[in-house]
């Protein structure tokens, strides 16, 4: 087992090495934020934004530039922001428990009701519950996720006024971004518990099981749900994964201040320390959630760990 985790931990140590190249690199493209910096301060001289690139540290060549943000990464200094100054490590510290907490908790929504709602579509299968709960996935599957949201927000915040249409002011803030990414999750993620809990059932020990007298929640909940635990921890791991990378329209249509909102403001203001803060961090987390995926693997299936 030691020996497996040790794979694991170097390939993801270098692909989050591969991405912070690859983000130093790619954040230049989007412009000079020297231009940014001094628009609205009146004429100004290529003298004078040649002498803001250097207060920024930007006339130096790409690979110094690399080598001190990476070093910074590995110190916690991840600089200072372009607009205003402020510690970027600070405001990453902010940002990044409001979205972790924003999409785990539209994670564990989305399981709490697909994983019965799956169970109960493969037990049913071709049932009058079944052809429910696909029709109603579909649905799910159906909706853009901002359509989603800026409907909740007409319904719920503007012809009901039950709760806040934006901000992060408590937990009823939280229940329109939580009820959208779930939502979509659930959709998917019906579908996917069904078909694996339908190869997973008719196994020859889940008949077994049930010719042993066990109640058919310990059969399904206990013994097939465990032996289809593979895919779903895989595309779970996945999941995870692309909620924390991809909630910047969730959070904009909220106006959620997580890691979403910081890299939109900063890819419109070419703030180059927080963009690429943000991406490396974002990338990191999910290297590490695959990670545990990986992990877990070996703890389910202990054939895993040989490979």
């Amino acid at each position: 087992m030691g020996r497996f985790l040790l794979g694991r931990l170097a390939l993801a140590i270098f692909v989050v090495l591969v991405v912070t190249l690859l983000v130093a690199w790619a954040v230049r493209l989007s412009g000079d934020p020297a231009v940014m910096l001094a628009e609205g301060a009146g004429a100004i001289t290529a003298k004078d934004l040649e002498n803001i690139r250097k207060a920024l540290g930007l006339d130096r060549p790409f690979g110094v530039q690399y080598a001190s943000f990476l070093g910074g990464m590995l110190t916690g200094d991840m600089g200072n922001s372009f607009m205003g100054g402020r510690p970027v490590a600070g405001m990453v510290r902010q940002a990044l428990p409001l979205t972790l907490m924003l999409a785990g908790l539209s994670l564990a929504a989305s399981l709490l009701v697909s994983i019965p709602l799956g169970i109960r579509a493969a037990v049913n299968r071709g049932g009058a519950a079944d052809q429910a709960i696909r029709i109603l996935s579909l649905f799910g599957l159906s909706f853009p996720n901002f359509w989603l949201a800026i409907m909740l927000v007409l319904v719920f915040s503007i012809t009901l006024g039950w709760l806040p249409p934006a901000g992060a002011d408590g937990p009823s803030s939280l229940v329109m971004p939580v009820l959208t990414m779930a939502t979509i999750l659930s959709a998917t993620n019906v579908r996917l518990v069904r078909s694996a809990m339908l190869e997973t059932l008719s196994a020859q020990y889940i008949t077994v099981a049930r010719s042993k007298g066990l109640a058919e929640t310990v059969v399904l909940y206990k013994h097939a749900l465990r032996n289809c635990a593979i895919p779903l921890i895989t595309y779970i791991g996945l999941q995870f994964g692309g909620l924390i990378g991809g909630v910047v329209v969730i959070e904009r249509v909220f106006n959620w201040p997580g890691m979403g909102s910081l890299a939109f403001d900063a890819v419109a203001s070419r703030d180059y320390p927080v963009l690429q803060a943000v991406v490396t961090v974002l990338a990191a987390m999910i290297v590490l959630v695959n990670l545990i995926v990986d992990v877990l693997y070996g703890f389910v299936d202990p054939r895993v760990r040989t490979e």
